[in-house]
């Protein structure tokens, strides 16, 4: 499983090479006000995709915060004290075999 992992991996680089190497030609990104960028077309697709990947994770920032919040407060709140619990409101496991 690890070297078919390894092949798969590979396999996704030469493509992506490949694709670096067949577009090379200069491309023009047109901007507002008459301003433009001139540059290799693979490296216009890699901005584009970093940029995309920038605003994806932006995005997801504050999800990220406030489960982490959460969780420090989770982890500040004490848990319960298994043997201060009185015997008569404990409750005895289940004995029944769960199956089939």
């Amino acid at each position: 499983m690890k070297y078919l992992l390894w092949l798969l991996k590979a396999a996704i680089f030469f493509t992506l090479f490949a694709f670096a190497l067949n577009n090379q030609q200069d491309a023009t990104v047109h901007f507002f006000f008459g301003t433009q960028w001139r540059a290799p077309m693979v490296l216009l697709v890699l901005s584009a995709f970093a940029i995309g990947m920038v605003v994806g994770v932006l995005g997801m920032v504050p999800r990220w915060w406030m489960h982490r919040c959460a969780a420090r407060r989770q982890q500040s709140v004490p848990m319960p004290d298994v043997a201060a619990v009185p015997p008569s409101t404990a409750s005895a496991p289940d004995s029944t075999p769960h199956g089939i």
